[in-house]
């Protein structure tokens, strides 16, 4: 990759590597624009970027030979989408413009963090991300911030359920971070209490869906959890077989949605990603930490959904109920429909992927401009 103009640069172990590559079939499309070159730090995750992209890929393990690699591909923009301490050795690159794009768009505490204020740019998905910035970072620059939705979601992969005439329930939960005060999960708390009231709904598919490290979990609670809620699917697909039941460890989420009718979910990317997606179908946000009131303030997706909440033991029999009901009387289309418009601005299918590729080829260009190496008029519009 002798001569990219764009670096998506990735220093984490192979845990980590659906962080890029939910990004990865978007890349392919700014390649035809701009090309684009995979910069690993790690040889396991570039295996696996490798199997999944036509792009090419370096790994570059040592600092020594990413700084010499970086001099010689003299490439003009690097995309990250997480904030692995390495990326500040990519940082150190001062003829590149550096664009932090994340890995989606949630109301976790670190989708604020402190790391933005390294990059020359943070794309995000529209108007709430640019709040969660504003009000939880001190002495933040927003003219750095450019709204441009989340291109993922203008991907259509194929299908990884099958049709039915029943109607499906997801339930998909978040990992529990690698902190406290980031950890959304429902695994270890309610769970398996989720699933059984997914299961007594009449006429019913319930559908596994969890985070990529929740399978990997090293928590105890949380592998007990996963593994009661695997076993209470196996158990209803072999009772029930024609309905479908079925327990979705890898693969694309998005993949997953369109075939669904109702989500439940943690404060996490998955729950807005249904937001956008499925704007007309209920969704129900769980409350790990017993604190409506923090949760409508912090999690303003929560407004327009029905909060589950564990506190005293979840009530198996309220939410198969309140379950049903929504999949009868959606009470809140119309707000989820406002609440949309809060998380990813008026973006539409198709339009977000138009705008990062817009945005990353202006970058290019004003990089060039800044090191004098192209007509300044060429940047005019760009910069104003």
């Amino acid at each position: 990759m002798n001569q990219v103009a764009v670096i998506a640069y990735f220093a984490d172990d192979p845990s980590r590597t659906y962080q890029l590559v939910q990004w990865l079939p978007v890349l392919e499309l700014l390649d035809h624009e701009h090309p684009v070159g995979l910069v690993l730090r790690n040889h396991d995750s570039a295996a696996i970027v490798r199997q999944r992209t036509s792009l090419p890929v370096e790994v570059l393990p040592e600092f020594s030979a990413l700084t010499e690699r970086y001099a010689d591909l003299d490439a003009k923009v690097v995309l990250y989408c997480n904030n692995s301490m390495y990326n500040f050795q990519s940082l150190l690159d001062t003829r590149k413009l550096h664009v932090h794009i994340n890995h989606g768009e949630s109301d976790k505490q670190s989708m604020a963090s402190n790391n933005a204020k390294a990059y020359d740019r943070v794309f995000v998905a529209g108007e709430a991300a640019v709040q969660r910035l504003d009000a939880g970072l001190m002495a933040f620059d927003l003219g750095k911030v450019v709204r441009i939705g989340r291109p993922q979601l203008d991907l259509r992969p194929a299908p990884l359920i099958p049709p039915t005439t029943r109607r499906t329930v997801l339930y998909a939960p978040t990992w529990e971070g690698d902190a406290d005060y980031n950890d959304y999960t429902s695994v270890d708390t309610m769970g398996p209490e989720v699933i059984e009231a997914i299961l007594a709904v009449p006429d019913t598919r319930v559908v596994y869906k969890p985070h990529p490290k929740v399978t990997t979990s090293q928590t105890q609670a949380i592998r007990d959890g996963h593994r009661r809620i695997l076993e209470l699917v196996a158990r209803a697909a072999a009772e029930e077989p024609d309905a479908g039941h079925v327990a979705v460890i890898s693969g694309d989420i998005l993949a997953v949605m369109p075939d669904c009718d109702a989500m439940v979910s943690d404060v996490s990317s998955v729950g807005l990603d249904w937001l956008y997606l499925r704007t007309e179908r209920p969704i129900f946000v769980t409350d790990r930490h017993h604190d409506p009131e923090r949760l409508r303030q912090e999690v303003p997706v929560s407004r327009c959904a029905d909060v589950v909440d564990a506190e005293g033991g979840l009530d198996v029999a309220g939410l198969t109920a309140l379950l049903a009901s929504r999949l009868e009387h959606d009470e809140h289309h119309l707000a989820r429909v406002a609440m949309r418009h809060h998380y990813f601005d008026d973006n539409q299918i198709g339009d977000s992927t138009q705008r990062f590729i817009a945005e990353v080829g202006a970058l290019v260009v004003l990089r060039d401009v800044l090191l004098g190496e192209a007509d300044p008029l060429a940047g005019a519009a760009i910069t104003a």
